[in-house]
């Protein structure tokens, strides 16, 4: 058996021709969404980068892992303690090791574990190749070293391949030879002319008026990437250097696909396209970033080409990303570990069966501290820290009828603001119930002065929306947070 495991950067689905969008940005992966299973209600359960793939590899929530946060003691992983063996067991249960105990040769082509020195990551890898890039890279720096593994063990069977691109990530970087495809497309239409007005008022870091964060400072040698949008001509320029990321990482991926059908082994040859985590494009006002626990920075895709496997189908279950992990080990005959919190959908795979969940609970703790609850047509969401955002305590949105979060109905549904919450309550007694520490990582968050990205002189960043005509807003903050 081959298994290819395609790792997208902050890639958001609705952004993907094959999940509908308007513009034709996933050509070749559009061919794997049709020749497999494509999932549509697939989100990660702990954003962004680093808590998403603690999650994904570990199959635990952070409130298990530990692992939720980008920096201060949240940035790591928990360890196992005094019950460790000569070897971590977590780390020998994971998801890179279920290929290896399947007895497939594993490699990984990714410069993720040195960006955010989390070498957990490499656990259970035969291979592992790192470009040096620190995930700042362009794709054409790691498809080589993929077409290469590819020439060198052409014939050879039983490997697993984790390639992994930065190309959507922030900044944008697509090769400015590229071109843009998209330059006579229009933009997603929800962003009228009014609700850029209102988003130019928008305080906290990745605004429209700060896309590099807290600055406009454009990134040097980049020019894609806009440090901020005041028009719509402008506006349109980040639209299109995110779709060009992803189109470019499509282009690329191109490659390794012609690769496996020049060597006989496409038809065969298990492919999974998935991605850590989305990105807001407008949505609760921010741009260029995944830093709240919503639908736009949760929502994933999910592809499964599997040899004898259903084709062709949509799944519309509600699933985590730590639900792959027991989901390929029922598929390769691996035996489960007890504190794996994912649930198999195997049987989508086998029978086309729904095993979706009733529920999700999602966190994020690096650039806001927020937990939500995503259930029926609903999303929920309870914010502890919110980054400087001025979000409300609670906010909810019908993500059927308003998938980008324009309108909060908190008020007018006060009951399904109950529902929500008491589903997080419930949960959250669930995990500390069965989890090894007594310390829920948000709350070490926010004793450790809150979010990794809020780390910054606020003072000068109020200064700043005094400058730019969002005084109100810098006001607000004061207030909120208790500053003079």
């Amino acid at each position: 058996m081959r298994v290819l495991f395609i790792d997208i950067d902050t890639l958001r689905p609705d952004h993907m021709s094959c999940y509908g969008y308007h513009r034709n940005t996933t050509p070749r992966l559009d061919e794997i969404a049709n020749e497999g299973i494509r999932f549509d209600n697939y989100y990660c359960s702990d954003a962004p980068c680093l808590p998403s793939r603690a999650a994904l590899i570990s199959g635990m929530f952070g409130i298990h892992n530990g692992a939720v946060g980008h920096g201060g003691t949240c940035a790591d992983k928990r360890y196992v303690g005094p019950s460790r063996d000569f070897c971590s067991i977590d780390d020998d249960n994971n998801f890179n090791f279920i290929f290896r105990k399947a007895n497939l040769h594993t490699v990984s082509i990714s410069t993720f574990p040195e960006r955010h020195s989390s070498w957990w990551f490499n656990a259970g890898f035969n291979e592992m190749y790192n470009v040096g890039g620190r995930g700042g890279e362009s794709g054409e720096k790691v498809i080589p070293v993929a077409l290469d593994w590819l020439d060198r063990h052409d014939g050879e069977d039983d490997w697993f391949m984790h390639l992994h691109l930065w190309d959507p990530h922030t900044p944008y970087r697509a090769p400015m030879e590229f071109g843009n495809p998209f330059e006579n497309d229009p933009i997603p239409e929800w962003i009228t002319e009014d609700v850029f007005k209102t988003h130019l008022k928008h305080t906290g870091p990745h605004s429209i008026m700060e896309i590099g964060m807290w600055t406009d400072d454009a990134p040097a040698g980049l020019p894609r990437h806009l440090g901020k949008a005041t028009n719509m001509s402008e506006l349109k320029q980040v639209i299109d250097g995110y779709d060009c990321g992803i189109r470019y990482a499509d282009f690329l991926l191109g490659q390794v696909i012609d690769k496996l059908k020049q060597q006989g082994i496409y038809e065969d040859c298990a492919i999974i396209v998935t991605s850590d985590h989305g990105e807001n494009m407008g949505e609760l006002g921010i741009y260029a970033e995944h830093g709240t626990a919503d639908h736009p920075t949760c929502h994933i895709p999910m592809i499964i080409k599997w040899p004898n496997a259903k084709k062709g189908i949509v799944d519309k279950g509600l699933h985590y990303n730590i639900d792959l992990l027991p989901t390929m080990a029922d598929i390769l005959n691996v035996e489960h570990y007890k504190k794996w919190d994912g649930q198999s959908y195997a049987q989508v795979l086998t029978d086309g069966l729904d095993c979706g969940r009733d529920y999700l609970v999602l966190s994020q703790m690096a650039h806001v501290c927020q937990r939500s609850a995503r259930f029926g047509d609903w999303l929920y969401i309870r914010t502890y820290h919110d980054g400087y955002h001025l979000f409300d305590k609670e906010m909810l949105f019908n993500i059927k009828e308003d998938p980008y979060e324009q309108h909060d109905v908190k008020d007018e549904y006060p009951e399904i603001c109950a529902k929500g919450a008491k589903i997080i309550l419930d949960w959250h007694d669930e995990m500390m119930t069965c989890s090894d520490s007594q310390i829920d990582p948000l709350w070490t968050v926010m004793k450790e002065n809150g979010p990794y990205h809020t780390w910054v002189d606020i003072n000068k960043y109020l200064k700043r929306l005094e400058e730019t005509g969002r005084a109100d807003g810098a006001q607000k903050i004061r207030e909120k947070y208790n500053m003079k």
